[in-house]
């Protein structure tokens, strides 16, 4: 789309909104005129809001009655790249696209003036008198990095009033200074402390400075086994595209993980990046947000949203741990910003770096297709080596009830344990238990709003819906039968297995790490810093420790029941077992010491779970990719699923069967439909869920099928619909 247009003042343009208005609306341009692409903020009813300039006005009423813009912002205009982007994305998607240029100005007050405006940073000394409320302040300030901090934003992260931190501002304890709202990154130097690659990484950071040095677009799979030092040849990839005066994304899949790989790029580069994600501050975000457009940042690391900030010259994109599944999102605009990311990419010319030990089905046969190119590490960097890796057949272990470490695995932990060495025992369920059942009459005790159990978290002395959030006292009778004391905890959670671990080993020090444990990403970071440096022998995990983290101490690691993830229809089951168990395997000897991963099974026959400790990778992507090729699913087909949900069970099912009866549009082509069903969690926050999946063949135009099979009928208000192209999930 072209950045030319400039209108002169009076002149009709079509300005796009944010607001839930799915067109376009028209406005007289400002005095001074504006220009395409311009941010702008414009009457809507009594209100003001932000908008974008999007072209010359349609016109076709009385322009008596067209309202001007208000004024156009100081802020960098949209560039036609980042235009095209949101357009194209919508259409994939079938979202309006004034949801999509939602995700696009996800910054505060982006429409305030330039201004000075004070800010406050960690000063010098201490205190004349420690109070508590002094400490969390401090806390704050350190923990940030030497970010600065309005007084609000202070106040509310330390959970203290104002009148504290002015305390502490008298005492020059904390300084309180005038600066711009909104200042440029310091420039990273690309030269400044490079690092000595082996063979390996060198042969593979030169394919991929070569591609950032073309400044054309281009996808490559980097795909290195655990600990082979994939981030250090990404980051070579980075420093060209410094170079190159261009700009550079990395995206993460876990806010955990930025605190380390930002410490790693300052040691790198002799300067920190952008930061981007729901723990960093406002001030910080709006700031990121203009630097981006104005071009004075080099690179940003971030979540999956840093995919719509507007760099002015984006050069490369680097999405690490690609097949992580929290690259898609699962509510409003459902996108997964792997693909956005390579669509966003061709269109400014930028490179990609898809990097994984266990890539996506989806990334493995692009690059088999020569869609993307690969390049490959096969050895751990530096004298480390791969674990071994075995099974432990659950069928022939004493284990007594209530209890899920066989004897084997408390051997290994035991060995582990007088070695001064540390282990990690992984099972992917938060809380104490997944169900609670009453001995005297059965009942399960579920959400009030979801058809789900509530998860015992006994941590907090609550139970908990993973769906909604709900969450409630643990109560002393049965909710059914009202007997009391017959409530039983079913199955085993991270803290059910902490009060097991704690009952083996006494003398050990344990971590328990799991998202729900911890009030903010700071505070996790803390934790997982500790551990590195060897604060604990047995650390307890979810899936987020199988992302990234290098615990330089950690030996062994035991998964508890690797059968978890096969169970279920999910057309994705094999693929997402075969890459948790491997990445979370990975994190076993990644120094000196060879490490040893043991995995818990009642299957070890069953090919997903030979295929892991076999580690023949390809072979079991080739079986993979023979298994979806021949049932014509993704990545050889197309699949979108339909979610409808409403208040009232009978008129939700009701229009869904009549949507299914009405699908010529899709057997025009020949795509098929299959429901409408129940959702496997029939319903959520109280709202009764039907979907409908829509299959079809790999070149097929769906998006423009399913929008004229939709659109034969009028979605009652009441009704929810929802369209997910490429579904991960199909809950």
């Amino acid at each position: 789309m072209s950045d030319h247009g400039f209108f002169d003042e009076g002149t009709l343009v079509a300005v796009l909104t944010a607001q839930p208005i799915d067109r376009l609306l028209d406005y007289k341009a400002p005095e001074g005129g504006c220009m395409t692409g311009a941010f702008v903020e414009v009457p809507l009813g009594p209100r003001k809001v932000i908008g974008v300039v999007w072209g010359k006005g349609r016109g076709g009423f009385d322009l008596k009655k067209a309202r001007s813009v208000i004024r156009v912002l100081d802020v960098a205009p949209m560039r036609g790249e980042m235009r095209e982007f949101l357009m194209r994305a919508a259409e994939y998607t079938m979202t309006p696209l004034s949801m999509m240029l939602r995700l696009a100005t996800r910054a505060p007050g982006l429409g305030d003036p330039p201004a000075m405006r004070k800010v406050f940073r960690l000063g010098c000394g201490a205190p004349d008198r420690e109070t508590d409320a002094r400490r969390r302040v401090l806390k704050v300030l350190a923990d940030y990095s030497g970010l600065s901090f309005t007084l609000g934003e202070l106040a509310e992260q330390a959970g203290v009033s104002p009148s504290v931190i002015k305390g502490l501002v008298k005492q020059g304890v904390v300084r309180e200074e005038d600066s711009p709202r909104d200042l440029p990154y310091t420039p990273l130097d690309p030269d400044y402390n490079g690092v000595d690659l082996t063979p390996d990484q060198a042969t593979a950071a030169e394919v991929l400075r070569d591609g950032v040095a073309s400044g054309t677009y281009g996808t490559t799979l980097l795909k290195g086994v655990t600990g082979s030092g994939k981030t250090e040849v990404y980051l070579e990839a980075v420093a060209e595209c410094l170079r190159k005066g261009r700009q550079a994304l990395v995206l993460l899949p876990e806010i955990a993980l930025t605190a380390e790989f930002l410490k790693r790029v300052e040691d790198r580069f002799g300067a920190c990046a952008g930061e981007w994600h729901s723990g960093v501050t406002m001030t910080e975000r709006r700031r990121l947000w203009k630097m981006a457009g104005e071009g004075n940042v080099g690179l940003v690391v971030g979540a999956r949203s840093a995919l719509f900030l507007p760099f002015r010259d984006l050069g490369l994109v680097v999405v690490d741990e690609e097949h992580d599944t929290s690259y898609k999102q699962e509510e409003g605009v459902l996108y997964n910003a792997r693909d956005m990311v390579v669509l966003r990419a061709s269109l400014c010319s930028a490179q990609v770096v898809l990097a994984s030990a266990t890539p996506s089905l989806e990334t493995w046969a692009n690059a088999q297709a020569g869609k993307y190119k690969r390049v490959e590490l096969t050895s751990r960097f530096g004298a480390a080596q791969m674990p071994d890796m075995r099974a432990i057949d659950l069928r022939a272990e004493d284990i007594p009830a209530s209890r899920w470490i066989s004897p084997s695995l408390r051997d290994a932990v035991a060995a582990r344990v007088a070695l001064g060495e540390q282990s990690l025992l992984f099972i992917n369920r938060r809380g104490y238990a997944p169900t609670t059942v009453c001995r005297a009459c059965g009942h399960q005790i579920g959400c009030d709003h979801c058809d789900a159990r509530m998860v015992e978290h006994r941590f907090q002395k609550r139970l908990m819906c993973h769906q909604c959030g709900e969450t409630k006292p643990m109560p002393d009778k049965c909710p059914s039968c009202e007997a009391e004391g017959r409530l039983a905890p079913v199955g085993p959670g991270v803290e059910r297995l902490d009060e097991e671990v704690r009952a083996l080993f006494p003398e050990a020090r344990v971590a328990v790490l799991s998202s729900d444990l911890f009030g903010s990403a700071r505070a996790l970071k803390e934790k997982i810093e500790e551990i590195a440096a060897g604060g604990c022998d047995i650390i307890i995990g979810t899936q987020m420790v199988a992302k990234g983290h290098n615990f330089p101490l950690l030996t062994l690691v035991g998964v508890i029941d690797a059968d978890l993830g096969l169970q279920g229809s999910d057309l994705r089951a094999a693929e997402r077992t075969f890459q948790l168990m491997r990445q979370v395997a990975g994190r076993a000897g990644r120094v000196e010491k060879k490490g040893l991963a043991l995995l818990q099974t009642t299957q070890p026959e069953h090919p997903v779970i030979r295929a892991i400790l076999s580690g023949d990778e390809e072979a079991f992507w080739q079986a993979e990719a023979r298994e979806r090729e021949a049932a014509g699913v993704p990545p050889y087909g197309r699949m979108a699923g339909i979610i409808l949900s409403s208040e009232n069970a009978a008129e939700v099912f009701d229009f869904a069967a009549e949507l299914a009866r009405r699908d010529d549009p899709l057997r025009q082509v020949s795509a098929q439909v299959f429901g409408p069903a129940p959702a496997p969690i029939a319903r959520i926050r109280g709202r009764h869920r039907v979907r409908l999946l829509v299959k079809a063949a790999k070149g097929v135009p769906l998006q423009a099928a399913l929008k004229a099979w939709v659109g034969q009928l009028r979605v009652p208000n009441s009704v929810r619909l929802a369209i997910d192209i490429d579904p991960q999930s199909f809950l």
